[in-house]
């Protein structure tokens, strides 16, 4: 068995062949992906952030909105870039949001990628420290996030409040008991991987990594997964770990899928650099009849090692037409792979 969800990066664009051409469609359209998603029996929603770009950058009024739409469905993210961030804000950000789904946030997170601008962060108010660089600053955001969620008090209250305070220090309020257990990090490199396991954060690994040994992706993603959870056992966590692998699969049901995706089906994994000094491997995407998917998918190494697969997902194409992509994996598929 295996949690099955989409990954949005939720574009938009006036595009004519577009669903989405708004931000306003986008979010509507998100909110009624998840509620349809979990129509069908998907298991998450999931979705990228990214800054100063048409694609959606501010999760927490839309993950509480499916919050408040949806009753079962798990709700994410993948990932915020904590360079970007006030830890403390979004510590009271993601408390809200995880009281209002029931304790359905699944937050990922992570240092972050290469963004539209430059130093973009330094536009929200953020720069390193002396003698650090803007990874260093991510990750110090995230344990002071992972820390702050924990719910211990750190504040000094005022000997003068304009309302009564508990006594001792105080807290960030709203307080969402568990949210700490349910945060991931989405790590490039088999380093960060182990440091995330140290941390008693989820992993999560997308479509590529830091080339470490010139293997095919699939394989160096399983490698990481290997380390994460020889890590995560290390450091004797209370409660088993969970990876998550994103990938693009298609299963080519009629001619429109043909049309959008039988090129994507012959593409084969590739290296390239997504930093000046950083070679990565990018995996391929998955597109074939459902018979062939299943073969193919069957021989992802990476697969095999994670709990969570993730589906990216075209959302500029349209609420309908993704549910009619979503279904098509639950239903022949899935259960050639005995993911469900």
């Amino acid at each position: 068995m295996k949690k099955i969800g989409f990954l949005s990066f939720g574009h938009w664009s006036e595009h004519p062949s577009y669903q989405a051409r708004t931000a306003s469609d986008t979010l509507l359209q998100s909110i009624d992906l998840a509620v349809a998603a979990e129509e069908i029996g998907l298991d998450g929603a999931y979705f990228r952030v990214h800054h100063f770009a048409r694609q959606l950058a501010s999760p927490f009024p839309l993950l509480s909105a499916i919050g408040a739409k949806t009753s079962k469905i798990e709700i994410g993210t993948g990932v915020i870039d904590m360079r970007y961030e006030n830890p403390l804000y979004m510590v009271e950000d993601a408390g809200a949001a995880d009281l209002i789904s029931g304790g359905r946030l699944q937050l990922g997170i992570s240092r972050g990628s290469p963004e539209q601008v430059v130093e973009g962060w330094r536009h929200f108010g953020f720069s390193p420290k002396d003698g650090e660089n803007d990874a260093d600053m991510g990750r110090q955001k995230a344990l002071e996030f992972l820390e702050r969620l924990n719910g211990e008090g750190f504040a000094r209250p005022n000997p003068n409040p304009m309302f009564p305070n508990p006594p001792g220090l105080l807290r960030l309020e709203p307080y969402s008991e568990g949210l700490r257990k349910r945060i991931w990090w989405g790590a490039a490199s088999n380093a960060t991987a182990v440091w995330a396991a140290e941390h008693g954060m989820y992993l999560q690994s997308s479509t590529l990594k830091f080339d470490e040994n010139g293997k095919p992706f699939s394989v160096q993603q399983a490698e990481q997964i290997r380390l994460y959870k020889e890590a995560w056992k290390k450091a004797g966590h209370d409660r088993e770990p969970r990876v998550s692998v994103s990938r693009s699969i298609f299963a080519l049901m009629n001619d429109q899928d043909r049309y959008y995706f039988g090129q994507q089906g012959k593409a084969a994994d590739s290296f390239g650099y997504i930093e000046p000094t950083q070679r990565a491997v990018f995996g391929r995407g998955y597109a074939a009849e459902p018979d062939q998917l299943i073969k193919q998918l069957a021989a992802d190494e990476a697969i095999q090692e994670a709990d969570t697969v993730l589906l990216t997902i075209p959302n500029t194409l349209g609420v309908d037409y993704n549910i009619h992509i979503l279904s098509a994996i639950l239903e022949h598929v899935a259960p050639g792979l005995g993911w469900r």
